[in-house]
């Protein structure tokens, strides 16, 4: 949604801010601000558009303050400008604000009779101020930020500094997520651990309705009431290299070329081909408990909600037990009939998605058993569920999400196989084998991962079409959605996802002579319906790039292009679907001069509504 950094310690703080902002640049990039103490003074720079606008803003500055913080900003209330921008100060308190202040509209009324002026469009200036008129008459920065957090409503995850206390940083949360980092005689606070990977790898995590007060001796964690609050220091295992390119021209291509080493990393330690044994012991609950399910409930959005969709197909098939798929948003505001006998499962890569973490709650509220399948330990979503399944996929910084995507199919493929087998309902000889073609994967990912300059070539023919149209049936009909989600994502053509059998029920009024019909023709079940939908394309003049399984020569001599990836079983194919998918839609967007990893209106991590 939007970044923030804090730095304390006894290094020029400007540097570390910029290098932090850098790492969560791709949470917002519609302006971005510093503030640093400057000789017991608060000096506030900010520039409209990307990060390095302020670069070449700040070069001119002399800035050598120890002690600031700094936002990068996707806009929500207000325009993109500079008046908008973060940091926003009232009187002696400058703020960084990450999450939507509901009630804003009123404070600001109420602020505004006591004589308070606005400058900006936002919410977060209401958060200055609101804290500004506290903090007097002695009252310390710790103090009025307490106080002030009762009068909010909605979420924030703030870090705040005060001209008449410059020793200090507050950050608090509530709904947006707040790291604090651990370094040698420095202190930080981050909306996410690349933020601060290039300083310290000792993190703790704030918890929502919590505080933390950084000065030079330490850290000391409170709830809003003042209580103290201890916590373990966690250890954060990834490289800051890891989140850089790697020689890739942009992350996201870095991020679709790390996917067999995700899919490892996701597997590695949670099986045993020899006994069909799986270990997912971050699950924690019960067999006792899992064993009383009846139904499940899969909740997620976005590209987390496509992975849901394939999950849906795994769990029926493999553990026969109903399992419903909904978005995070609609779940949340009606009346779901979930209760103590269902399983929830949220698909979330950051653990943060506001909108997923609201549906969590309100499935614990009614009762059910809670599970997160999640990319980012530690994050509010892994602490708040009764039981975790990480994938491994590593830092992911594009915003079209690739890795976290095959991750989490792996993820819900073996939790359908721990399922499965703890509810009997395949043999021992079956998991193992369904185990094996699993194992199999990073490997058959590589080799789609191989037809990189076949994808481009034909990216060049249809770079510049206006619209797109994915088909799928089965468990690809997902991969469909995804597919086309990729496409509008990064290179902002209007692209549609359906199930192959929906086609006659409206799409096909849409075909024509330039429309490209990328269809998912892998060789299953309903593979010669899939052929029948093929042939109604081309009889409307349309243009077919078939995504077919290695050595289907019958398909080839039907279409426009065709592009295979290897045999695997139908439940395992959208991973490798997906991989030609991801391509097509990079070099689409790169031919389209657009910004990949960085698309307009987009941010990595959904915080608020």
């Amino acid at each position: 949604m939007c970044g923030i950094i804090g730095y304390i310690g006894k290094e020029p703080a400007v540097p570390i801010l910029i290098e932090g902002l850098k790492k969560l640049e791709y949470r917002g990039y519609d302006s971005s601000g510093v503030a640093v103490m400057q000789n017991n003074t608060i000096e506030v720079r900010r520039a409209v558009g990307k990060l390095q606008n302020l670069e070449t803003l700040l070069r001119s500055e002399s800035l050598s303050g120890r002690i600031g913080i700094g936002h990068v900003r996707w806009a929500t209330h207000g325009r993109p400008s500079e008046e908008n921008a973060h940091p926003h100060r009232a009187g002696n308190i400058v703020v960084v604000h990450n999450g939507i202040i509901e009630n804003y509209i009123t404070l600001k009324k109420e602020l505004a009779a006591k004589g308070r002026t606005f400058l900006s469009e936002t919410d977060t200036e209401v958060i200055a101020h609101l804290i500004d008129s506290l903090a007097k008459d002695g009252v310390s920065l710790e103090t009025a930020v307490r106080e002030a957090t009762r009068h909010l409503e909605g979420a924030y995850a703030i870090a705040v500094i005060d001209a008449r206390d410059p020793e200090i940083v507050v950050g608090a949360r509530k709904g947006s997520p707040l790291v604090v980092g651990l370094g040698q005689g420095e202190f930080f606070l981050a909306s996410d651990i690349p933020a601060i990977l290039h300083r310290t790898r000792d993190v703790l995590f704030l918890d929502d309705d919590e505080m933390a007060i950084l000065s030079e001796v330490g850290v000391r964690i409170t709830d809003l009431t003042g209580n103290e609050v201890t916590r373990e220091i966690t250890r954060v295992l990834w490289n800051p290299v890891m989140a850089e390119k790697g020689g890739y021209r942009h992350f996201m291509l870095k991020e679709i070329f790390e996917q067999p080493r995700a899919i490892t990393d996701t597997i590695r330690g949670r099986l045993s081909q020899e006994t069909g044994a799986i270990h997912l012991e971050e699950i924690n609950i019960s067999q006792e408990r899992l064993a009383r399910i009846k139904k499940l409930f899969i909740v997620a959005c976005g590209t987390s909600w496509h992975a849901g969709l394939a999950g849906k197909y795994m769990i029926e098939e493999l553990a026969s037990i109903p399992t419903e798929v909904d978005i995070a948003s609609e779940f949340r505001y009606r009346t779901p009939l979930v209760g103590p006998d269902d399983l929830f499962i949220a698909i979330t890569q950051s653990g943060e998605t506001a909108d997923t973490l609201a549906a969590m709650r309100e499935a614990k509220k009614k009762g059910a058993t809670v599970i997160v399948v999640c990319n980012v330990v530690g994050s509010t979503a892994s602490r708040e569920a009764d039981g975790v399944v990480y994938t491994h996929a590593g830092p992911e910084i594009g915003v079209a999400s690739t890795k976290a995507f095959t991750a989490q199919l792996t993820a819900l493929y073996l939790f359908g196989l721990f399922f499965a087998g703890m509810r009997k309902t395949i043999g021992v000889d079956e998991l193992k084998k369904k185990l094996a073609d699993l194992v199999h994967i990073p490997a058959l990912v590589e080799r789609c991962l191989e037809d990189n300059e076949r994808i481009e070539q034909i990216a060049k023919l249809f770079f510049k079409a206006n619209d797109f149209l994915y088909l799928g049936r089965g468990p690809n009909f997902p991969v469909a959605l995804e597919g086309a989600l990729k496409l509008k994502e990064i290179s902002y053509i209007h692209a549609e996802g359906y199930p192959a059998g929906e086609m006659k029920h409206g799409p096909i009024a849409l075909i024509d002579e330039n429309m490209p019909v990328v269809v998912l023709a892998g060789k299953n079940g309903v593979y010669e319906k899939i052929l029948a939908n093929i042939e109604e394309v081309k009889a409307r003049g349309g243009i077919v790039i078939a995504i077919t399984t290695e050595g289907d020569t019958e398909i080839v001599k039907r279409v426009d292009h065709a592009v295979s990836v290897p045999a695997t079983n139908q439940l395992l194919m959208p991973i490798l679907m997906s991989i030609p998918l991801q391509l097509l839609a990079y070099h689409i967007a790169v031919l389209r001069g657009a910004d990949v990893d960085q698309p307009r209106n987009l941010a990595k991590s959904v915080t608020v509504e």
